[in-house]
């Protein structure tokens, strides 16, 4: 895949660990997964970087696209990380998993932050999907607002085959999809879910010949910045809230959110 965005005049704002972020004309941040000769294979310090990213995005940026080099998305955790050495520089899982439960509760809440700032109001994340995602990769495009797909996706939740959970924060958006049953089956059975049943129920907002996924990638990125930032802010914090709340409550919310737009477009906001 060609790189979709061009880097800001001073280079990327952060490329490391397999990760880098760039910014085109303000609006738009692009964060690619950039180590294809391991299939963008996941670590920690990859999450950190990740977790780097989101606090270096620009007050500006309005939409973010997330995208893996190569012919694959993200093939899931690296399994180093189960390896008695595990990475340098890290301790191994299995080391992990032997000490205080505390500190392992705390390691991974570290873990999940890089997969949980993707939904923040005030941007839309765009992940565009190519090859396989599997485990902490469709974790990873599950933690974004939308799923634009190569008509050669495989997603995957392998960790339950492994003996694990899916732990990074993808166990609700994934039922929110798909629903309790279909859920239940896909991490259950760990089989491939492909592009077809994933635009069908709705992991999938779009699936395009693979050669036209950066091309279907900017087209909603266009769509989505024509709108007023505000309204789309206003709009995506309203939906995000939505199923926890009764209809009632959903009904204070619009009408609150609502009077803020009028107030502002009257020239009232504070």
């Amino acid at each position: 895949m060609s790189d979709p965005t061009t880097a800001t005049s001073t280079g990327p704002l952060l490329d490391r660990d397999g990760v880098r972020l760039t910014v085109e004309d303000g609006a738009v941040a692009t964060i690619t997964l950039c180590n294809p000769a391991k299939r963008n294979a996941q670590s920690p310090a990859l999450w950190r970087a990740l977790t780097e990213a989101g606090r270096l995005l620009p007050g500006d940026v309005r939409v973010v696209v997330l995208r893996g080099e190569g012919v694959s998305f993200s093939a899931g955790l690296d399994r180093q990380a189960f390896t008695p050495e595990g990475f340098d520089g890290e301790p191994s899982f299995l080391d992990m998993a032997r000490g205080p439960e505390a500190e392992l509760d705390a390691t991974i809440a570290e873990y999940q932050e890089a997969f949980t700032w993707w939904r923040r109001n005030d941007v839309i994340s765009v992940a565009a999907v190519q090859g396989h995602a599997i485990g902490a990769g469709f974790q990873l495009a599950l933690a974004c607002d939308l799923r634009v797909c190569a008509d050669d996706v495989q997603f995957a939740m392998r960790e339950t085959s492994l003996g694990l959970v899916p732990d990074l924060a993808g166990t609700k958006p994934l039922t929110d999809l798909v629903g309790y049953a279909r859920a239940l089956e896909i991490c259950a059975t760990g089989r491939f879910v492909r592009a077809e049943e994933a635009e069908r129920t709705g992991l999938a907002n779009l699936v395009v010949p693979a050669a036209d996924l950066d091309a279907a990638a900017r087209d909603l990125t266009a769509a989505l910045l024509a709108a007023p930032r505000d309204a789309v802010v206003e709009t995506k914090a309203l939906l995000r809230e939505a199923s926890t709340r009764t209809y009632e409550e959903q009904r204070v919310a619009e009408r609150a959110a609502q009077g803020r737009r009028l107030r502002d477009l009257a020239g009232l906001g504070e």
